[in-house]
C-alpha cells in the first residue's frame, strides 16, 4: 500500500475552521465546464442584481484557475451568453436579482451555472473541502487489514442504520469484486447542510457520530448500541486502505438529490502541504431505481471502492469473518420480548443473507457447548476521583464501564474434548485459528456487540484453578479448562484505533484483564462491582459460586469414558481419593480399556513422555500398567478415567483387595494419571527388551547407601572437610568447613575403604541429599534440630555425585555448646541405607563464670535475722557457657554487706556436692546481726559468696527482715509527776525490739490493754508499727481515769504481755465549811462554801468554770431521801463553789444530801442536817420567811388577831402545779443555754482552726475547694438519690447484687469521665440537667430493655430488672430515667486524633466571619471531658469509643468560652451552642438558659497542679467546712427551741408574778373588816379548796 506513511497519525476534529463573527450567506457554485468555485459574502444586503452575483462567482472563478493547473485544461465559460442563468438545487432557474433572505446564513448553497452551450459535467472539481488538521495525517493506525478496514467502514453504516426509524428498513450489502467494493446501507443519508454533509464523512476529524459514545455508556447488555466512532477518520483512512479511490453517494429523506463525494489518494497526497487545502471532486445526481427500491423510505448512503487492493480473497471465509463480527446485530434472542431469535439488522455479502451463513467460529462454538446453565456476571468498572484525568482533547475519559461476562462450559464427550472438536471443525471449513486445546483462546470480547477479533486472551485469573490446591484440585485444573468466557462490555472500554482489540494500557481493560487476580486489583486505579442473579458478590463469593458451577456442569455433562472392557471391581467411598485423583464417591476398577481404538490392559508396560502430566517435566517415566479408575456408575455423566500403574523401580504398587466381601483399593507407591495421557500421544507401549534395558539402567543408577568422606580423602580433593577420629570432642572445636557426602554403590565395600577416590565407588545420580543437624544435652532425651540443607550433586576435581555440605560457614559455633550432636544424611527418593554420625562435646577446661542456680520453690530470698536461707547452689560454667563438674569442694566464704560501709560474715553453713557433682550446695546458712536498723525500710541486702581465696564471688540480693517482737522500751522521758484526769501525755513513744536488738518491722500489730486511758480515733485494740520500728503515743494518749486511780498501759504479742507501764493521778477531796446541825423545817441554807483541796490541803485553782473555754466545773446537790433539786448546776471558782442559799424541806427528821463534781463523781461530800419544827415566836415579832423567801407581815395583821388564821393559809398557799411547771421550763432554758454555749465555742474553734489551714494556701486553692470533689463523693450524692435508678444500680453494684445484664451495664454518665476544673465541670452538668446526667449507659438496646419489664397491662413490673433489684435494696425508682444505648447511637465519622492517649474528636476550630478564630475560645465540650481506665479503652462492636457516640450524642459541638461576653461575641460561629464558664449557656436554634443554678451532681475533677501537701490542707479544710456546716445547723436549731423555750417560760412566769401580785391584794383586803375571805377567795379567781 503506496505512501502509507502520509496516514499516519489521526488526531480527532470536531467541526469546522471557526469563522468570523457575524452572518454569512456560503455558496458552492458548479461550473458546466465541471468545475466549481465558493463564494462568502459577509453581512450581505437584502438583495443582489443578477449580474453582480455572476461578476462575484467569475472573480472567484479567475482567481482559483489561476492557482490550479488543472482549470486551465477545461473548456471555456461562455460569460456573455443570452441564457446565462442560476439553477438551485430544486431545480429553479432564474436571471433576475438575487433574494438573499431565501438563503439560511451559516449553510453552504449549491447553485449550478448554465452558460447556454448545453453541456453540463456530473462530477466537479474541489466540490467539497476535506483539509484536515495536517497533524492527523502523521498518526495512521498500522495494523489495518483487510477484513478490519472494511469493518471499519461497515461500523460506519451500522451506526447510520440504527438511527433509523423503527418502521424503516436497516439494511447493509456489501459486494466484494476484483473491480470494486460497495458498501450500501439505508440510514438517514447527507446532504449539503452544515449539520449533516457529505463533508463530514470524508473530513478526518469532522464526524460527529463518535459523539454518540456517552450514550453508549451504561446501556443494557448485551449492549447493542454501535455508536462504534472513536477518532473520526474511519471512513476515509479505512477506504485509503481497501482501495486507491472511493466514491461516495448519499441522499437523505428531505433532499431530492444524491450528493456525491470522490476521494482520490494521489490527489490528497499532492495536496498535503501545510499551505494546501484537501479539495475534491462532487457532485448531484438522481437517485437511481435500485437505490429508491433497496430504501423505500427514500434515505440511503453508498460507498464504493475502486481499484480495490483484493487477492485471492475467499469470500465463503470473508462471509464468515463479518457474521462473527456482527453475529449479535444478525441473529439475537435478547431483544425480543418473547424469547424469539430476531434479526436487527439485514445483513447481505456479495448478495447472500449472513443469516443463512452456517460456517464461522461463533456458530461452530455455540453448536457445541453443553446447553447447560451459563455462568453470568454483571459487573461495573469505576474510576477512583483521584485517578479521573483528560485525554488530550480536554474532554473526560471514561469514568465509568459496564461489562458481562458469560462462562459457557464445553464438555468432553465420549472422551474426547468438545474444544478440540470446534478446532477441527474450523480447521475443516477453512477457518482455523491455528490453535490447540492447551493455548485455545478462552476469553471473547465485543463491544456494544462488535467482535474485537484479536481480543484471543488467555483465561481470565478468577476462572483458573491450575495453580489452586485442596480438595478436587486436580479435577477442578481439568475442568476449568474447558469454559469459555464471553465478554460483552459497553462504550466506557476503549479499543485500539484498529478496533480489534481493547486498548492495552486502559485502566479498565487492565482491571478486566487482571480480574481475579489475588489480591483483587493489582491496578488499584478502578473500582469493580460484581453482580450476579441481581446480588452483589464479593471476591470470595465468586470464587465459591464459579466453583461449584464448574463442578456442576461436570457432573451433568462431561462423559469421558463409559466403561472398560472386562467386569468392573465396584469400590464405595475409597479412603484416599486425593491419590487415586478422583472425586466420586464410587469408582469401577478395570483392568483393560479401549482408547483410540487401541486396547490397554493391566501388566502392559508403557512409557510416559516428559511433560505428559503434573509433575513429570524432566525425565520420561516407566511404569507398568495396574489398573483403570472410572468414576461413578456405569452410564453417569461427568465420569473421569484415571491410569493407575506402578513406576520402575517401585515396590510397593497398588494392591485391589477385597474384605468381608467389601473391595478396597490403596494406592500406596503407584501413580496416578489421567486417561489423557494417552489421548495426547504422550503414553506409549513398550516391548519387554525395552524395559530390560530401563530397569538395568536404573540398578546401575541405584545408590545402596550414603558414607562420608574421611580426612585424607578431603586432603586429596583439597577440601577442609571431615569430621574428626575423635567423637569426643571438647566445647569450642571449630568444625570442619565442609563436610562431603557421596552414595555408594551396591558393589562398594566397606572394609576396602581408600584414601583415595575412584568413581566407580561414587554413585552420579540426580537424587537431592539432606542433611540434619541434631542436638540433645545429657539430661534431654528429644534432640533439638538445629539445621536442615538439602543440596543437589556437583562435581569436583573430575569426580561427579558429591554432595558438599557447607558446615564450618554456616555452622562456625557449631560445636560449643555440650552434647551430643546428631548428623543425619538422608534422600526421599531412594531406598538406600541412611547415614547417622554422632559426636560427643564436653566442657571446655577454661572456667568462664559461677553462677548461683535459682529454686523454683524459692522465687525470692527473704529471710528472717536469725532464720536459714534456702539450700544456695552453685554451678560452675566454662566460657562458651556449658556447666561444669567438681572434684572437691572449693574454699567458700560468706558476708551479707547492708550498705557501703556495712557488712558481716556468716560463719553458720554446711556447703556439700550435690548428687551428680555438678553444683555446690550451701545449707543452713544464718545471718545474725543488730545492724538492719540501717537498711530499713526494704531491708535489701547482698549475700557475698566468695569462692577460691575470694578471687571469684557470687552476689546474691536478698531481703533480712527483723525477727519478732521480743522486747519494748519507752524512748521518751515520762512526767515527773502525777498524772491528772484528761491529760494527754505529749511525749511517749515506745521501741519495738527483736531479740537481736533491731527494731521490728513496719506493720506490726500489737494489741493494747488501756486501764484509766484512751487513745482518741483508734479502732479497736490493735495498732501497728509506723515506719522507725516504733509506736509514738505522743499527744494521743490521754489520761481518762479520775482523781486517785492507778492507771496503766499493757502491749500483747502473740497473746503474751510484752510491756506493761503503771501510772497514778493525783488525789483532789472535795470538803465543805462548817454548816449548822439543826435547821428549821421548811427554812433555806444560805452561803453554803465548798471547796476542792490537793493532797497538800491547798485549794486547787484550776477548778474553774469558764464555758468560752470549755473548762466546766460545776457542783450538783442530789439527796436520795428528800426533794432536792439536782439539776441546778453550781458553778466552780477558782476552785470554790458557794451556794447562795439552799431550801430545806418543811419535813421534820435527818435529812442526807450529797453534793459532788459534775464530771468527776469521785469529788463528793456527804451532808447530812436536822430539821426541827419552829419554836412559838413572840407577838412582836411580825416576821416570817415564806418558801419563795418573801418577808410577810402576819403576826400584826388584824385577820390573824381576828383568829383568820386558817383562810390565810388557803390564802398563801403556793400553787405546786405552777411552781413545778415553772421550774420545768427554766431547767429547759438553762440546758439550751448551755448547749448553745458549748456550740458556740465549738464553731470558734473550728473557725480558728480553718483560719490557720487556709492562711498555708494559695488564696486562688482556697477558692476552689471543690476541685477535690472525687469520684467516690460524687457516687455519694448519687448512691443519696434514694428514688432513683442511678442509686439502685450503684448501690447494687456497691454490695454485689449483680443482675444477669449488670456485666453489659457501662455506668453512670457523671462517673464516666472527668473535667479539669470545677468551673468546667459544673457548667457542663448544669448544661445537660441532672437527668442526663445520672443516665443509665448501656451497650445495646437488648441490655436496656432488661432493666425494666412490663406486665399484660403494660403497666411497670416492679418483680423483674431494676425496679426489682430496689427492692432487694429497701429502696424504690420514682418517676422515669434515661437509659443510653451506646450501639444505637450514630456515631462521630470525622474521625480521632489516634496519637492523643484521650483520642479526641478531630473538629475544625470555630472562626468568626473576619476568618480569625474568636477570643476565649477553650474547646469543644466533647473534647474537654476526660475519660479515665477502663472506660478510655471501651470500644463498641463497630469499633468506635465512649467519647465518638455517648458524649458527641449528649454535647455535639458544644463550645466553651471563658467569658460570657466573649462567648456572645462569638454567636455567628456558634451552631450547636456555647457555655462559658461564668455560667453562661447559648443553647442552639436561639435558646438561651438564664438564672443560676448550682448543681450538686456534676463530673469528678481531675487536678494535676497541686502538691500532695496542699491537697491533704484542702481535704481537711473541706472536713472542716462540713463540721462547721453541721455545728452551724446546731446552733440554729439549738437559738430556735431556746427562743421557744424562753417565750414558754415568761409567759409562766408572768402568770406566776400575776398570782402573787393578787396574793398581796387578797392579804391587804382581808385587814380590812368590811371585805370577807370568800371575796377574797373569788378576787384572786383560785379554787375555794385549795390542797396542801
Amino acid at each position: 500500500m503506496e505512501n502509507k506513511d502520509h496516514f499516519k497519525g489521526l488526531k480527532r476534529r470536531l467541526a469546522f475552521d471557526d469563522e468570523d463573527s457575524g452572518e454569512v450567506c456560503r455558496f458552492k457554485v458548479l461550473l458546466p465546464n465541471g468545475t466549481s468555485v465558493g463564494l462568502a459574502l459577509k453581512d450581505p444586503e437584502s438583495e443582489i442584481s443578477f449580474q453582480g452575483f455572476i461578476d462575484l462567482i467569475k472573480d472567484a472563478y479567475d482567481m482559483v484557475k489561476r492557482q490550479s493547473g488543472s482549470f486551465k485544461r477545461k473548456r471555456m465559460i461562455d460569460w456573455k451568453n443570452e441564457k446565462l442563468c442560476l439553477e438551485d438545487i430544486n431545480g429553479v432557474k432564474t436571471r433576475s436579482r438575487i433574494d438573499l433572505r431565501r438563503f439560511k446564513p451559516h449553510k453552504c448553497h449549491i447553485l449550478k451555472l448554465h452558460d447556454g452551450s448545453g453541456k453540463f459535467a456530473n462530477n466537479f472539481e474541489n466540490m467539497w473541502d476535506l483539509t484536515p488538521d495536517t497533524d492527523l495525517l502523521m498518526e495512521l493506525p498500522e495494523e489495518y487489514t483487510f477484513e478490519t478496514a472494511l469493518a471499519d467502514l461497515i461500523d460506519n453504516s451500522l451506526q447510520a442504520v440504527w438511527l433509523n426509524d423503527v418502521n424503516h428498513r436497516r439494511l447493509i450489502s456489501v459486494d466484494v469484486l476484483e473491480s470494486g467494493i460497495s458498501i450500501f446501507d439505508t440510514g438517514p443519508g447527507m446532504d449539503n447542510s452544515d449539520e449533516n454533509s457529505i463533508v463530514k464523512w470524508g473530513k478526518m476529524g469532522a464526524s460527529l457520530n463518535r459523539l454518540y459514545k456517552q450514550q453508549a455508556i451504561g446501556c443494557k447488555p448485551p449492549f447493542l448500541v454501535p455508536f462504534f466512532g472513536m477518532f473520526g477518520y474511519g471512513g476515509p483512512i479505512a477506504s485509503m486502505n481497501l482501495g486507491s479511490c472511493v466514491e461516495v453517494s448519499s441522499k437523505t429523506k428531505q433532499s431530492k438529490k444524491v450528493y456525491k463525494l470522490r476521494l482520490a489518494r494521489e490527489a490528497l497526497l499532492g495536496n498535503s502541504g501545510s499551505e494546501c487545502s484537501w479539495s475534491t471532486d462532487g457532485g448531484i445526481r438522481d437517485p437511481l431505481d435500485e437505490e429508491i427500491k433497496e430504501s423505500p423510505h427514500g434515505s440511503f448512503t453508498k460507498v464504493v471502492i475502486l481499484n480495490p487492493i483484493v487477492r485471492n480473497l475467499d469470500i465463503s471465509k470473508l462471509q464468515c469473518k463479518l457474521k462473527d463480527i456482527y453475529f449479535p446485530y444478525i441473529q439475537c434472542d435478547e431483544l425480543s420480548k418473547v424469547g424469539r431469535t430476531i434479526t436487527p439488522v439485514e445483513f447481505q455479502v456479495n448478495g447472500l443473507d449472513l443469516t443463512e451463513i452456517q460456517g464461522g467460529e461463533i456458530a461452530t462454538t455455540n453448536l457445541h457447548s453443553c446447553n447447560g446453565p451459563e455462568f453470568t456476571l454483571l459487573m461495573r468498572f469505576s474510576l477512583k476521583k483521584e485517578k479521573i484525568s483528560t485525554n488530550a482533547s480536554g474532554s473526560k475519559a471514561p469514568q465509568i464501564a459496564n461489562a458481562r461476562l458469560k462462562c459457557i462450559y464445553f464438555p468432553i464427550r465420549q472422551g474426547k474434548e468438545n474444544i478440540e472438536r470446534i478446532l477441527e471443525s474450523l480447521d475443516t471449513e477453512g477457518c482455523g485459528v491455528g490453535e490447540n486445546f492447551e493455548n485455545y483462546s478462552r476469553v471473547s470480547i465485543r463491544r456494544l456487540g462488535r467482535l474485537l477479533p484479536d481480543a484471543r486472551w488467555a483465561i481470565l485469573p478468577f476462572m483458573d484453578f491450575r495453580q489452586r490446591k485442596g480438595d478436587q484440585s486436580h479435577l477442578l485444573k481439568r475442568c476449568c479448562l474447558r469454559v469459555k468466557c464471553f465478554v460483552e462490555t459497553d462504550a466506557g472500554f476503549n479499543p485500539m484505533p484498529s478496533k480489534t482489540d481493547l486498548a492495552h494500557h486502559s485502566p479498565f481493560s487492565i482491571a478486566l484483564r487482571n480480574f481475579g487476580n489475588r489480591p483483587q486489583d493489582k491496578e488499584k486505579d478502578v473500582d469493580i462491582e460484581i453482580h450476579r442473579d441481581g446480588k452483589q458478590l464479593t471476591p470470595l463469593q465468586l470464587e465459591r459460586e464459579y466453583r461449584e458451577w464448574l463442578l456442576l456442569m461436570h457432573h451433568r455433562y462431561d462423559e469421558e469414558i463409559d466403561s472398560g472392557e472386562d467386569p468392573p471391581v465396584l469400590i464405595v467411598n475409597p479412603l484416599n481419593k486425593k491419590a487415586l485423583g478422583i472425586s466420586s464417591d464410587v469408582i469401577r476398577v478395570h483392568q483393560a480399556l479401549k482408547r483410540k481404538e487401541l486396547l490397554w490392559k493391566s501388566g502392559q508396560k508403557i512409557k510416559v513422555l516428559k511433560g505428559a502430566y503434573a509433575g513429570c517435566y524432566k525425565n520420561n517415566v516407566y511404569a507398568i500398567i495396574e489398573y483403570f479408575l472410572i468414576e461413578g456408575f456405569e452410564g453417569d455423566s461427568g465420569g473421569e478415567a484415571r491410569i493407575i500403574c506402578r513406576p520402575l523401580g517401585t515396590e510397593n504398587g497398588c494392591e485391589l483387595s477385597v474384605k468381608g466381601g467389601t473391595p478396597s483399593l490403596n494406592i500406596q507407591d503407584s501413580l496416578s494419571l489421567p486417561i489423557s495421557v494417552i489421548d495426547s500421544g504422550k503414553c506409549i507401549a513398550i516391548n519387554d527388551s525395552d524395559w530390560e534395558r530401563q530397569l538395568e539402567k536404573h540398578n546401575q543408577k541405584t545408590p545402596s547407601r550414603i558414607d562420608l568422606l574421611n580426612v585424607k580423602q578431603c586432603h586429596w580433593l583439597e577440601i577442609d572437610g571431615a569430621f574428626p577420629t575423635s567423637l569426643t570432642i571438647p566445647a569450642g572445636q571449630t568444625p570442619p568447613e565442609d563436610i562431603v557426602a557421596v552414595f555408594r554403590p551396591s558393589s562398594f565395600e566397606v572394609s576396602k575403604v581408600s584414601n583415595y577416590l575412584d568413581q566407580k565407588d561414587i554413585v552420579k545420580t540426580n537424587l537431592d541429599m539432606l542433611m540434619k543437624v541434631q542436638y540433645r544435652t545429657e539430661n534431654h532425651r528429644d534432640a533439638k534440630h538445629i539445621n536442615s540443607l538439602r543440596i543437589a550433586p556437583s562435581s569436583f576435581k573430575g569426580f561427579h555425585g558429591l554432595y558438599k555440605f557447607p558446615l564450618g560457614v554456616k555452622l562456625p559455633h557449631l560445636f560449643q555448646k555440650a552434647g551430643a550432636y546428631t548428623f543425619s544424611f538422608s534422600t526421599e527418593h531412594s531406598r538406600c541405607q541412611n547415614y547417622n554420625l554422632t559426636i560427643t562435646v564436653v566442657p571446655s577446661e577454661k572456667v568462664g563464670r559461677w553462677q548461683l542456680l535459682g529454686d523454683t520453690r524459692f522465687p525470692s530470698y527473704s529471710v528472717r535475722v536469725g532464720s536459714c536461707f534456702p539450700p544456695l547452689s552453685i554451678a560452675c560454667y566454662d566460657i562458651y557457657d556449658n556447666r561444669m563438674s567438681f572434684t572437691s569442694i572449693p574454699n567458700l566464704k560468706i558476708t551479707l554487706g547492708m550498705n557501703e560501709y556495712l557488712s558481716v560474715d556468716v560463719v553458720k553453713m554446711k556447703p556439700s556436692l550435690s548428687s551428680d557433682k555438678l553444683a555446690i550446695v550451701i545449707e543452713d546458712v544464718m545471718v545474725e546481726t543488730n545492724g538492719l536498723d540501717s537498711i530499713r525500710p526494704n531491708y535489701a541486702a547482698t549475700l557475698m559468696i566468695y569462692i577460691q581465696d575470694e578471687s571469684t564471688s557470687i552476689p546474691l540480693e536478698c531481703q533480712v527482715t527483723p525477727g519478732a517482737l521480743h522486747r519494748i522500751e519507752v524512748s521518751s522521758r515520762l512526767p515527773g509527776k502525777q498524772l491528772l484526769p484528761g491529760f494527754i501525755l505529749e511525749q511517749f513513744v515506745l521501741e519495738m525490739f527483736d531479740v537481736y536488738g533491731n527494731h521490728v518491722e513496719e506493720g506490726l500489730e500489737v494489741q493494747f490493754q488501756l486501764d484509766g486511758f484512751s487513745i482518741p480515733g483508734l479502732i479497736g485494740s490493735k495498732h501497728k508499727v509506723d515506719n522507725l520500728g516504733r509506736i509514738d503515743l505522743g499527744g494521743l494518749l490521754k489520761v481518762t481515769a479520775g482523781y486517785g486511780k492507778q492507771v496503766s498501759l499493757s502491749i500483747l504479742h502473740g497473746d503474751k504481755v510484752t510491756f506493761k507501764q503503771a501510772f497514778q493521778t493525783e488525789k483532789r477531796e472535795l470538803r465543805i465549811s462548817s454548816i449548822p446541825e439543826h435547821c428549821l423545817a421548811g427554812s433555806t441554807l444560805e452561803n453554803i462554801s465548798f471547796e476542792v483541796i490537793d493532797s497538800k490541803g491547798d485549794v486547787d485553782g484550776t477548778f474553774h468554770d469558764d464555758e468560752k473555754c470549755g473548762r466546766f466545773h460545776t457542783l450538783v446537790v442530789k439527796s436520795e431521801s428528800h426533794q432536792i433539786d439536782d439539776s441546778i448546776r453550781y458553778a466552780f471558782k477558782h476552785g470554790r463553789c458557794n451556794i447562795a442559799s439552799l431550801p430545806l424541806p418543811q419535813i421534820e427528821g435527818p435529812l442526807c444530801f450529797k453534793a459532788f463534781h459534775s464530771r468527776y463523781t469521785e469529788l463528793y461530800c456527804d451532808v447530812e442536817i436536822s430539821l426541827v419544827h419552829a419554836p412559838n415566836v413572840d407577838t412582836d415579832e411580825n416576821e416570817v420567811q415564806s418558801s419563795d423567801g418573801k418577808l410577810m407581815l402576819l403576826q400584826n395583821s388584824p385577820f390573824f388577831k381576828n383568829g383568820n388564821v386558817g383562810n390565810l393559809l388557803a390564802l398563801v398557799k403556793y400553787d405546786e402545779g405552777l411552781k413545778s411547771e415553772l421550774c420545768k421550763h427554766g431547767e429547759r432554758v438553762g440546758k439550751l443555754e448551755n448547749c448553745l454555749k458549748t456550740l458556740n465555742c465549738w464553731k470558734t474553734d473550728i473557725e480558728l482552726y480553718m483560719s490557720e489551714l487556709q492562711d498555708s494556701l494559695e488564696p486562688d486553692l482556697v477558692n476552689d475547694l471543690d476541685c477535690l470533689s472525687t469520684k467516690e463523693e460524687i457516687t455519694k450524692l448519687i448512691e443519696g438519690r434514694g428514688h432513683s435508678a442511678a442509686s439502685t444500680l450503684l448501690c447494687s453494684i456497691a454490695q454485689g447484687h449483680w443482675m444477669d445484664v449488670m456485666q453489659d451495664v457501662v455506668g453512670v454518665v457523671a462517673l464516666l469521665g472527668t473535667a479539669g476544673s470545677i468551673k468546667l465541670s459544673r457548667i457542663l452538668a448544669e448544661y445537660l440537667g441532672e437527668d442526663q446526667m445520672v443516665a443509665v449507659v448501656c451497650k445495646s438496646y437488648e441490655v436496656a430493655r432488661a432493666l425494666e419489664q412490663y406486665d399484660h397491662n403494660g403497666e411497670v413490673d416492679s418483680r423483674l430488672g431494676l425496679h426489682a433489684e430496689a427492692t432487694a435494696l429497701s429502696k424504690s425508682i420514682s418517676g422515669r430515667f434515661l437509659v443510653v444505648c451506646l450501639e444505637d447511637i450514630r456515631p462521630y465519622l470525622g474521625g480521632v486524633e489516634v496519637n492523643d492517649p484521650q483520642r479526641k474528636l478531630i473538629l475544625p476550630a470555630p472562626r468568626l466571619l473576619s476568618g480569625n478564630y474568636p477570643p476565649g475560645f477553650i474547646g469543644y465540650a466533647v473534647n474537654l471531658v476526660n475519660l479515665e481506665h477502663p472506660h478510655i479503652d471501651y470500644r463498641t462492636e463497630s469499633g468506635h469509643g465512649l467519647r465518638e457516640t455517648l458524649f458527641y450524642r449528649l454535647f455535639s459541638k458544644v463550645q466553651v468560652y471563658e467569658t460570657r461576653e466573649e462567648m456572645e461575641n462569638a454567636r455567628n460561629c456558634i451552631t450547636h451552642g456555647a457555655v462559658s464558664l461564668d455560667g453562661g449557656i447559648l443553647r442552639k436554634n436561639g435558646i438561651l438558659s438564664l438564672g443560676f443554678r448550682n448543681p450538686e451532681i456534676y463530673f469528678p475533677v481531675q487536678i494535676t497542679n497541686v502538691s500532695p501537701e496542699r491537697k491533704k490542707i484542702m481535704e481537711q479544710i473541706k472536713e472542716k467546712q462540713l463540721e462547721l456546716r453541721t455545728t452551724l445547723q446546731g446552733i440554729n436549731v439549738a437559738s430556735e427551741k431556746l427562743d421557744r423555750a424562753r417565750h414558754k417560760f415568761n409567759r409562766k412566769q408572768k402568770q406566776f408574778q400575776k398570782y402573787l401580785d393578787n396574793i398581796d391584794d387578797a392579804i391587804n383586803d382581808t385587814v380590812t373588816p368590811s371585805t370577807t375571805p370568800s371575796q377574797c377567795t373569788q378576787r384572786l379567781g383560785t379554787p375555794s379548796k385549795v390542797i396542801i
